[in-house]
């Protein structure tokens, strides 16, 4: 018997009875978004080819099937199909053609039956293998797109943060001239005031200048600020180490930090007996973040102490630590608080506090920067203690030298 006369004879049925068993199979769900003629697309000659080839009478036609497969497998591939999809359609296809030959194949001897069953097979395993081979062809070249889609995308992202980093610094600078302009003429007229007391309206004048000066300077401030922390994410900060004492760095930070504490009757306690004599850092640096975390442990403390230590850890590193009696920072806030422009308003002397919310995160942006790590260990109403852990070396350079200080 010549099953292939039967086969083409019936493949439209054998078509509209495989796409309707793809839609009813609810493990294939690509096909939920899919018309038919998308679902169906090559399989016709699928069919065709596999025709021919149980045909005794043609030349086999197992081209087609690699064609019509290879286009099955692509076309699978840009409709968001699975490998196991896949796998479930062309295992529902053999089901489908089996029940349809059924009755045919019945009516052939065992040698007929034999062969076109193997055939079928055959045919139905080689759809298979190619089909899948071109599905994998295909998702790889759509992330190879993907991925230069990506990198023109970083490269792009690269270029905008550069340009907004390059217009927030000139920006900076910009306002920078007319605000020091500002605060100069404000404190020219401060003196000036202050030197003529027979004014009727001197108190006044005085306060409304104050405010102008005060928010002047909260401003340079936080345009200073704000530009240490975009050069810190540019990689434009850099560090200059040399051999720095720092006992005498401490008490010069301290000379400057005691007259703040001194006007809210805080005391100041220094333990500086282990601290190292010497280490290989950045002074100015250094001091910026002593700076940062003393002035806001003055801050946020309204009675009760301010306790430096300093001392050393380890061959390789050692530590300063600051611990306040202020109001402490909540758990919460603990995760949070090296976040730029972030400040947990817990009490109204945060409130009316001039900070700008930027100090811990150059704070951290430092340590960082010098190879180190900062801790914090606050309660609320109990206090924190912030720990900086440096190195007592910095990462060697070539062709480095370190000047006394």
């Amino acid at each position: 018997m010549d099953f292939s006369q039967t086969l083409i004879a019936k493949s439209d049925a054998i078509l509209h009875q495989w796409v309707e068993a793809v839609y009813q199979d609810k493990q294939i769900e690509a096909t939920n978004e899919l018309t038919f003629k998308a679902v169906r697309d090559s399989l016709p000659r699928v069919l065709k080819a596999l025709a021919t080839v149980l045909s005794e009478s043609e030349t086999s036609d197992l081209q087609t099937v690699v064609d019509a497969s290879l286009e099955h497998g692509t076309l699978r591939a840009q409709q968001g199909f699975e490998p196991e999809e896949i796998a479930r359609e062309y295992r529902l296809l053999r089901f489908v053609i089996f029940a349809f030959l059924e009755e045919d194949l019945l009516q052939g001897s065992a040698q007929e039956v034999l062969r076109a069953v193997r055939l079928i097979d055959t045919v139905i395993d080689e759809a298979i293998a190619r089909c899948f081979n071109s599905y994998t062809q295909g998702r790889l070249q759509e992330l190879k797109q993907l991925q230069s889609q990506l990198r023109l995308t970083n490269q792009e992202l690269t270029r905008l943060v550069r340009a907004n980093q390059d217009s927030l610094s000139h920006l900076a600078h910009e306002l920078k001239t007319p605000l020091t302009s500002i605060i100069g003429y404000a404190d020219l007229f401060l003196r000036q005031q202050r030197q003529q007391p027979e004014f009727k309206d001197t108190y006044a004048n005085l306060e409304s200048i104050e405010r102008v000066l005060k928010s002047g300077r909260l401003l340079v401030r936080l345009i200073n600020d704000t530009l240490e922390i975009s050069r810190y994410d540019a990689g434009q900060m850099k560090l200059q180490p040399t051999l720095t004492d720092v006992r005498s760095l401490i008490n010069f930070i301290l000379e400057m930090i005691e007259p703040l504490a001194r006007a809210k009757e805080l005391s100041l306690v220094v333990e500086c007996e282990r601290a190292p004599s010497q280490v290989s850092t950045d002074p100015l640096r250094l001091q910026q973040i002593l700076t940062n975390l003393l002035s806001n442990a003055v801050r946020y403390t309204e009675s009760g102490s301010i306790h430096l230590e300093c001392w050393t850890v380890s061959q390789q590193q050692w530590a300063i630590s600051i611990t306040d009696s202020g109001i402490g920072i909540s758990p919460d806030a603990q995760a949070q608080i090296f976040n730029p422009y972030f400040r947990e308003v817990t009490a109204p002397q945060v409130q009316s506090s001039d900070g700008t919310g930027l100090g811990l995160a150059i704070v951290s942006r430092l340590v960082q920067l010098m190879d180190g790590e900062i801790k914090v260990d606050s309660h609320l109403g109990k206090g924190s203690t912030f720990t900086v852990i440096l190195p007592l070396e910095p990462m060697p350079t070539t062709g480095s030298t370190y000047a006394q200080v």
